[in-house]
């Protein structure tokens, strides 16, 4: 799965990557969480052309079925594989498909530590040589009992490439600029096909990996000594 990610560069280099119509002002996260506020790109028609919008939304999916968000279980992720036909996600892929921003994301790896005891050891994955991602994710507005409206938003995953498989079997499912707007585009339900064959595992020579220490571990860590490697 992909719990945890970072985006950190700087706010006008984050727009011109994406092309979204806002400026928006934000400062660099390095371990944003689940639960969290996050930023997104999605799309809409606007004078005949697709428009892409900034938006933030909490990370962890409620689909529009659910009653009370508090029995509900928090959807980080949704795995690629046969997306399209599940209750919590259908609509969303027809509709609601969007980009989370992100630079970098975080797998832990499961190793025997001292008197043999598993310990989970934290790896930073990110583009040879730093940039920008777009993770492909999906949106959802839900609304509360009481009328009230949140929006909502998970990660897709697909099985891990071969240089993400030493760490863990799975991986986000990140797009080319050049397949942003295949993605985006939800004005006509039959876009989902074209838009889900996007979904596969990234090429093995794009990323790197390294092992960083352990304060990643806790949410409320956050600053650039997350990311040092562990020499």
């Amino acid at each position: 799965m992909c719990g945890r990610y970072a985006l950190t560069l700087p706010p006008e280099a984050v727009r011109l990557y994406f092309g979204y119509a806002e400026r928006p002002n934000f400062p660099p996260r390095y371990n944003i969480a689940p639960t969290q506020p996050v930023a997104i790109v999605r799309a809409r028609a606007e004078d005949g052309a697709l428009t892409r919008h900034f938006a933030l939304v909490r990370w962890g999916f409620l689909p529009g079925f659910v009653k009370d968000a508090k029995t509900f279980p928090l959807l980080v992720n949704a795995r690629a594989e046969g997306i399209a036909g599940k209750p919590s996600f259908r609509a969303a892929v027809r509709r609601r498909r969007c980009l989370f921003l992100a630079d970098g994301w975080y797998e832990w790896l499961r190793a025997p530590g001292p008197g043999g005891k598993i310990v989970r050891r934290p790896f930073l994955f990110r583009r040879r040589g730093g940039g920008a991602m777009g993770l492909a994710g999906l949106y959802e507005t839900w609304s509360d009992p009481q009328g009230g409206d949140i929006d909502t938003g998970c990660v897709i995953t697909t099985p891990a490439n071969a240089m993400a498989r030493a760490v863990h079997d799975r991986m986000p499912a990140i797009l080319a600029p050049q397949d942003f707007d295949r993605w985006l585009d939800c004005t006509d339900d039959r876009n989902a096909g074209a838009a889900l064959d996007l979904l596969k595992p990234a090429p093995d020579d794009a990323f790197e990996s390294f092992e960083i220490g352990s304060e990643v571990n806790r949410a409320t860590n956050d600053g650039p000594h997350l990311q040092r490697p562990i020499a």
